[in-house]
C-alpha cells in the first residue's frame, strides 16, 4: 500500500500524524516515520500515531489478557522515528479519532480503555475534552544534575516516571523559564540509559489558590525537541511540585505550557495512587501520504 489516509490531530498544540492501519497491515519504517513528522518537508508533527486493534500487533496480548476491552491499541512513535511508552497528550487525540470515526460508541459517564506499551490507560469525556487515568507513577530515588542553555548551573532534576521517564527541574520565576533556550537539548548527569523528557518548573505567585495549585512548565521530549505541551510532562512537573512542596500540598492542579492549560488530579486506589489528566483534544485536517515519495 503506497497511499495511506492520515489525520491531522492535536492536544494543547502538542500534535500527531494518526492513520488507520486495524490489522496491523502497515509497518513504516524509523526513517519514513521522521520523514513524515518532519515539518519542512513531511506534514510536521511531535510524533506519529498508528490506531490499530490491540489483537494485531505483538505487544496487544498483553493489554487483552489485562483487559479485553481494550480493543484498539496506541502505537506510538516520536518525531525522529522511536518509539515511546506512553503519550498522554496522544491518548487523548487518539481517543478524539476513534469516536469522531464512529470506532468506538463512549456515552457519557462511560469508559474507554486503551492499550499502550505502558499497560492500560482508561479515558472518559469531560467538558474539557478527555480525561486519562495515566495510572500509578513512581519517584525515582537517584538525583540527576540538568545542564540547559540560560540557567547560569546546573540544577538539579526530580526524576519521576509515568510510563516514560521524566526529570522535572525546579525554577524560581517565570523569567528564568522564559530565559531557556530549549532549541539546545538539555544534558543530564548521570546520562538516563534511555533518555528522558525534561521539565522546567516555575511556580504561581501564589503556587495555590482556593485548594489548587498553579504552575508553569517548559518542556524537552527526547526524539522530538520542544513542544508546545506534553501530557506526561505535564502530569511529571504537577507531581513534582507537589513532592516539593510537601504535607498539606493539594491534588488537583493546573498546569500552564505554551500550547493552554491542562488539569491533573491526584487520587488514591485499591493498588495505590494514580494521577489523571484532563484536556482539549482537537482533529484538524485529513489527508494522504503518499509513501513512495519518502
Amino acid at each position: 500500500m503506497s497511499i495511506i489516509e492520515f489525520t491531522k490531530g492535536h492536544g494543547t498544540g502538542n500534535d500527531f500524524v494518526l492513520f488507520l492501519d486495524p490489522e496491523g497491515e502497515i509497518n513504516l519504517t524509523q526513517e519514513q516515520i521522521a520523514k513524515i513528522c518532519d515539518r519542512h518537508f513531511g506534514v510536521g508533527a511531535d510524533g506519529l500515531i498508528r490506531v490499530v486493534k490491540s489483537r494485531s500487533i505483538d505487544v496487544g496480548g498483553d493489554i487483552l489478557a489485562v483487559e479485553p476491552s481494550a480493543e484498539w491499541f496506541m502505537d506510538y512513535y516520536n518525531a525522529d522515528g522511536s518509539s515511546a511508552e506512553m503519550c498522554g497528550n496522544g491518548t487523548r487525540v487518539f481517543a478524539r479519532y476513534l469516536t469522531e470515526r464512529k470506532l468506538v460508541d463512549l456515552g457519557d459517564g462511560e469508559t474507554l480503555s486503551i492499550g499502550t506499551r505502558a499497560g492500560v490507560k482508561d479515558l472518559q469525556h469531560n467538558l474539557a475534552g478527555f480525561a486519562v487515568d495515566m495510572g500509578r507513577w513512581k519517584l525515582e530515588s537517584d538525583t540527576t544534575l540538568v545542564h540547559a542553555t540560560g540557567l547560569a548551573v546546573d540544577r538539579p532534576g526530580l526524576g519521576i516516571n509515568v510510563g516514560n521517564p521524566h526529570v522535572v527541574v525546579a525554577l524560581a520565576s517565570d523569567v528564568e523559564l522564559a530565559d531557556l533556550n530549549l532549541s539546545d537539548a538539555p544534558s543530564l548527569t548521570p546520562v538516563a540509559e534511555h533518555g528522558a523528557n525534561v521539565e522546567f518548573v516555575s511556580p504561581a505567585e501564589p503556587l495555590i489558590k482556593e485548594g489548587v495549585g498553579h504552575i508553569k512548565m517548559r518542556v524537552f521530549e527526547r526524539g522530538v525537541g520542544e513542544t508546545l505541551s506534553c501530557g506526561t510532562g505535564i502530569v511529571a512537573a504537577a507531581l513534582a511540585t507537589r513532592h516539593w512542596a510537601g504535607a498539606g500540598a493539594p491534588n488537583l492542579w493546573q498546569v500552564t505550557v505554551a500550547g493552554g492549560t491542562l488539569g491533573v488530579r491526584m487520587f488514591p486506589t485499591e493498588d495505590g495512587e494514580h494521577v489523571g489528566l484532563s484536556g482539549a483534544a482537537e482533529l484538524v485536517y485529513d489527508g494522504q501520504i503518499d509513501l513512495s515519495a519518502l
